[in-house]
């Protein structure tokens, strides 16, 4: 495939993750080596160029304004990164100009105004905006000193970070006027008059950044040192050829800005229209209407759900249906709800005569009014519809070597518990923690500290361990209420504004049991919430397999993207 294809193809291959952004990289690629433009006989060739280099370097030397340059090593031909055209040449960076770094600036010569003083991360913000809010400053007397004796930035020199990001470049202006941090910030002084905007093109390339990154210093922060720039291959077209190839990396960096703007609108576009056809069934009142609204989705489906992304959406809309009772018919046969919650109640205060369990405090009365309910339909509160709403060990209990698994909210995933990595208790400590807690079949474990708060699980069978204050238990009264309809409504939009809404922000988001206590619950029947749940499970089956080949079709997108890469970077 000839570049020519790949760029009438333009609109199919960037629908690859990344796509747009993988494009710029090959276009950088092609043009440093020398693919991206025809060459021209005409052009004075590279060796030529480096040969006014080498002269006008030893005229510096000799007039005192520069030191005698350390003698870089040649390149050998196993250390020729790729094939570069005939009039092109490879040479050390270091032999295109003087590349160094500040004269010390100690904290205490910070100023809170005169001349601005960069780091490395105010170099990538000019890099990517052009501009900086300057936030460190010098004097101005301290700059004059510096100038007459150090490495001042001027125009077109070029800055490169050299820790953190490395290696991003920054061609200075004419209008600016800074200094910059030792070893934070490297400059390339084109004493030579080089093409500043080639190499600036040059230094954004995957080669570039593959090289330095290979070899940078340092462990858990790389270091660009300015041994180490100075040695990097570079690929030197003729400077008539660096024009040319600038020209039409400035053209096909355009055509990306647009294809990008083109993908963002298109993708908002299916955002807005997926989120209308999802409010519209939301609040359909009617049969008619809802059955209206889903036809339309049905009808739109390979339209509205045609990134993996979108299927989040489609699982949030599938529950808050669910518990708007509009998943399932109801059956006009099925005891009504009102009827199975007098039993609970019931059975509840038998319960507590007995001394089985404890006595609910007074909530207030339901008010029902997060969304309407079929008939037969009742709003209650979790309270009113559980056994028992606790949660783990308050105080740290001691840890073994070995014994029973402790249970954190880290070990609490969607849908199941990972005991594969935790911390162990004693089997006595575990039986003192189990007298408040002991999780048990068809129990309903959610996190109520942290960023993963609400997440959640039902667990069957479960191997013996202990939990911490960090998850909150939650046992259904069944089999009245079902553990998995709970589920249902917790991970529902509804369930998760009222567990969010009731968070406790601090340090730590936590959610207190009095708050799960009081989540308002709409209860259908027992025969309701088995439909209920047997659809959603049959819903979500298919969102999964929706959501793989959604998957699968991003993953060739991108192979093609790479392959297609590959194949340019070697023809």
């Amino acid at each position: 495939m000839t570049a020519e294809t790949f760029f009438a193809n333009f609109g199919h291959l960037v629908d690859a993750p990344n796509g747009v952004q993988k494009l710029r990289e090959l276009i950088l690629q092609l043009a440093v080596q020398g693919k991206l433009v025809p060459q021209d006989p005409s052009d004075e060739p590279a060796s030529v160029l480096l040969e006014k280099i080498k002269i006008a370097k030893e005229r510096l030397v000799t007039e005192g304004r520069i030191k005698p340059p350390k003698t870089l090593p040649p390149i050998s031909e196993d250390g020729i990164p790729f094939e570069l055209p005939r009039a092109w040449e490879w040479c050390r960076f270091g032999a295109l100009g003087l590349i160094g770094s500040s004269s010390r600036v100690h904290k205490k010569d910070w100023k809170s105004k005169g001349v601005p003083f960069l780091r490395a991360r105010e170099i990538v913000k000019l890099s990517q905006f052009g501009t900086v809010n300057n936030e460190l400053f010098i004097s101005e007397e301290l700059f004059q000193e510096l100038s007459n004796g150090g490495l001042v930035p001027e125009e077109n020199d070029l800055m490169i970070t050299g820790v953190g990001t490395i290696g991003i470049p920054y061609i200075v202006k004419n209008s600016d006027r800074f200094y910059f941090k030792d070893a934070s910030v490297l400059i390339f002084k084109n004493h030579y008059g080089l093409y500043s905007r080639f190499l600036s093109c040059l230094l954004r390339t995957p080669y570039w950044i593959d090289t330095i990154h290979k070899e940078s210093m340092g462990t858990t922060v790389h270091t660009l040192t300015i041994s180490r720039a100075n040695e990097v291959p570079i690929p030197l077209p003729p400077l008539e050829e660096q024009k040319r190839i600038v020209a039409k990396v400035d053209q096909l960096m355009a055509l990306c800005d647009e294809l990008e703007d083109r993908q963002q609108m298109q993708q908002q576009g299916r955002v807005r229209l997926n989120n209308a056809a999802l409010d519209a069934l939301l609040t359909a009142r009617e049969p008619d209407e809802f059955a209206d609204h889903w036809q339309r989705i049905s009808t739109n489906f390979d339209l509205l759900y045609d990134h993996p992304e979108t299927i989040a959406k489609l699982r949030a809309a599938i529950l808050q249906l669910a518990v708007q009772g509009k998943l399932v018919p109801q059956d006009p046969n099925d005891e009504p709800a009102s009827v199975l919650l007098k039993r609970i109640k019931a059975e509840k205060e038998r319960l507590v005569k007995e001394k089985a369990i404890k006595k609910d405090k007074t909530l207030p009365e339901v008010e029902g009014l997060l969304h309407p309910v079929p008939d037969g339909w009742v709003w209650s509160r979790f309270q009113d519809v559980t056994l028992l709403v606790t949660d783990g060990e308050h105080s740290t209990p001691p840890r073994v070597a070995s014994g029973v698994p402790l249970a954190t909210a880290k070990n609490i995933r969607d849908g199941y518990v990972d005991l594969r990595v935790t911390d162990f208790v004693s089997e006595e400590t575990a039986e003192k923690c189990w007298r408040r807690c002991y999780p048990r079949h068809d129990d309903i474990l959610m996190v109520c500290v942290g960023a993963t708060t609400g997440r959640l699980t039902v667990i069957k069978d479960p191997e013996d361990f202990v939990l911490v204050r960090s998850v909150a238990l939650i046992r259904p009264f069944t089999p009245g209420i079902l553990p998995e309809y709970l589920s249902v409504l917790l991970r529902s939009p509804v369930g998760q504004n009222q567990i969010w809404g009731n968070v406790k922000q601090s340090a730590q988001p936590c959610l207190y049991i009095g708050k799960i206590k009081a989540i308002e619950v709409p209860v259908p029947s027992t025969s309701e919430q088995k439909r209920i749940v047997a659809k959603v499970d049959q819903l979500m089956s298919l969102c999964d397999e929706l959501e793989v080949k959604l998957n699968q079709t991003e993953q060739h997108s991108e192979k093609l993207l790479e392959a297609t890469v590959r194949q340019l970077l070697v023809a």
